[in-house]
């Protein structure tokens, strides 16, 4: 019996022995306290090892979700987070917009909303790692892929290459951005484990020198964690770079597609960078959705393949303001305002049954009880808002607006605005003089969209479909107005050297082109919706009205304020600012019939609304509880 017993007192320490050092592993690598004041003497970082992922030569896997900074107020950013954790993600990933954190030359802002390295750390503090996508372009349904309008000024400008005028203003750029990003890597005690060169540049693909520019622009500003790729499948080959690891971006997977990652790497663990949750939604089409259980098994395919994954989205956010992108391929679609994405969270942050499904997927491979959803947010449904007085855009030009004077039109990035940056986004408005009426001919020169005035009345559009229009006759001479509407620029393909917005050259009427404008930029920056709200001439809305004009009306609040959405029926198109805030575009052709209104933005007592109405103005919006993101359609 003692013999016996002595072994199995031995087999007890054994298995208690290897309990306490796999406690101390789960504890080592327990994401929920992995937090920079405790990581501190890392060295070896995340590498790749014998096809697989290693951290501090452990073995780790990648389950990541994209979550970007500059979409979601800052008073939710930790929401999110503790969102992902919830669903079982260890792993944070952003990009990096230039064009918000340099809108003019040479003056950067990372404060407030774009504070980065507030948002890396409180990613930390909630124990996820991070993979930062700095670019300089980003892709991601924004405007110009996130590069600065301003770039544009140069007519020679070759975006994405190497071409002298882009690797100047890069080089500033990385210059102070890089500064925030350095001390917070992995090996310096921070939670960025991995940083993308670039974005799908094999798509693009037109200097072969370009991505190992980038590369060394990063390496030689102290990024020292591993370094990816990211691509598509047909661009994979086109957007290699010595040093970084290829990843790869779909929804369907197909047979063999994470096998084709072998054959531009060996040995190399896979990675799926994007796998996309859903879609993104253009003005006039449906809105887009991908079927739950669809995604949760082709995830659950590829993590039995042994790859690791980044869901794009995890959660979607808001293209605020005019920063939505837009495609160009058989014709200009621009994006909508909303990016819910159909994606893991709403919108608005709440939860969808594809958070659950994948929460339970998540649970079982992880093999440890995950920490419980946060509570959802309340929404609220602060009912009819009546929009009481308005201003016609025609009387405010004389008292906010000082036109510039040309004897040519100019493009909305060359004019001579903001230090000489130009203007990035909102309307331009032409003026000259006519005489008489004729055939008015855009030799398609209007980007992307102009309501065309004799005097103030409404003539009709030009866009890319209709370039050429009748004007009335009349006695005198008269006003000719184009008010240009940038709708957003291409942020994907090979037409990005082509965004300069406004009139990109000349207008015809009777084969004469226009000349002597007047040039009113219509950006609608903070200064300029202050001293709206100033000007005299506001006066009661009549029963019927045509714009372009400015509405305003105020919403009261007797509590806590709360997220809602306001639903914009009977109104034709425009802009709406909350409290100062550009909320986004509106358009009555859909698919997207709410904008949303975050809780944070709006106070206790007195809110002002503005609405800018191009058109057909109605007298009310409704304050509703429920997003409505138009009809719906299966992503094929």
């Amino acid at each position: 019996m003692w013999p016996c017993g002595g072994r199995r007192q031995r087999r007890l320490g054994g298995v208690a022995f290897l309990i306490l050092v796999l406690w101390l592993l789960l504890r080592r690598f327990n994401w929920s306290e992995l937090i920079p004041l405790q990581l501190w003497g890392r060295t070896l970082g995340l590498q790749t090892e014998n096809s697989q992922f290693v951290l501090e030569g452990m073995p780790f896997r990648i389950f990541g979700g994209s979550m970007h900074y500059f979409r979601v107020p800052r008073e939710y950013w930790e929401d999110r987070m503790l969102k992902m954790k919830a669903c079982g993600l260890n792993t944070l990933t952003t990009y990096v917009p230039w064009n918000l954190h340099e809108q003019e030359r040479g003056k950067f802002d990372f404060s407030r909303n774009l504070d980065l390295e507030a948002f890396l750390s409180l990613a930390a503090k909630n124990g996820l790692w991070v993979i930062l996508r700095p670019g300089p372009y980003i892709c991601s349904e924004w405007d110009l892929g996130g590069l600065p309008s301003w770039l544009l000024q140069d007519p020679e400008m070759q975006l994405r290459t190497t071409y002298k005028g882009f690797t100047e203003a890069v080089d500033a750029y990385f210059d102070h951005l890089m500064p925030i990003v350095v001390p917070l890597q992995y090996k310096k005690g921070g939670p960025i484990i991995a940083v993308q060169v670039e974005n799908e540049y094999g798509s693009y693909a037109k200097d072969p020198n370009y991505m190992t520019y980038v590369k060394m622009a990063l390496l030689n500003r102290g990024i020292v964690e591993l370094l990816m790729t990211s691509d598509n499948k047909n661009g994979l080959s086109f957007g290699l770079v010595e040093g970084a690891l290829a990843t790869v971006n779909f929804q369907k997977l197909e047979p063999g597609l994470l096998k084709y990652l072998d054959t531009v790497q060996r040995d190399q663990p896979k990675m799926v960078m994007e796998y996309w949750t859903g879609w993104f939604d253009n003005w006039g089409g449906p809105h887009y959705v991908f079927d739950a259980d669809e995604m949760v098994n082709t995830v659950a395919s590829i993590l039995k393949l042994g790859a690791s994954i980044n869901l794009y989205m995890f959660h979607g956010g808001t293209n605020f303001g005019f920063m939505n992108g837009a495609l160009e391929a058989d014709e200009y679609k621009s994006d909508v305002t909303s990016y819910d994405y159909d994606a893991v969270l709403t919108e608005a942050g709440d939860y969808t049954s594809k958070f659950f499904k994948l929460r339970q997927l998540f649970s079982m491979i992880i093999g440890q009880p995950l920490p419980l959803p946060p509570m959802i947010e309340s929404k609220a449904s602060y009912g009819a808002i009546l929009l009481h007085q308005y201003i016609s855009l025609w009387d405010v030009l004389p008292s906010l607006l000082q036109p510039i004077k040309s004897e040519f039109p100019i493009n909305m990035e060359n004019l001579h605005l903001n230090d000489s940056s130009g203007q990035s986004y909102g309307y331009v408005l032409y003026e000259t003089v006519i005489f008489g009426g004729g055939h008015l001919h855009s030799r398609d020169h209007v980007r992307d969209r102009a309501q065309v005035f004799v005097n103030t009345m409404y003539v009709g559009e030009l866009d890319y479909n209709t370039v050429e229009l009748s004007l009335p006759d009349g006695q005198g001479f008269r006003q000719l107005r184009l008010l240009v509407e940038n709708r957003g620029r291409v942020n994907y393909g090979l037409a990005l050297n082509d965004q300069r917005k406004g009139l990109i050259g000349d207008v015809f009427l009777n084969k004469t082109p226009l000349r002597n404008f007047k040039i009113y930029s219509l950006e609608m920056k903070p200064g300029f919706m202050k001293s709206l709200r100033h000007i005299a001439g506001w006066s009661a809305v009549p029963d019927y009205f045509v714009g372009p004009a400015f509405f305003r009306g105020r919403l009261w609040i007797e509590h806590q304020p709360q997220d809602t959405f306001l639903k914009l029926q009977g109104w034709e198109k425009g802009v709406v600012f909350v409290n100062g805030q550009n909320l986004g575009r509106y358009w009555k052709i859909g698919p997207q019939e709410t904008l949303y209104l975050p809780g944070p933005w709006l106070w206790k007592g007195s809110n002002e609304i503005v609405i800018f109405e191009e058109r057909s103005a109605g007298r009310i919006i409704q304050s509703v509880d429920i997003p409505y993101l138009g009809r719906t359609q299966y992503v094929d």
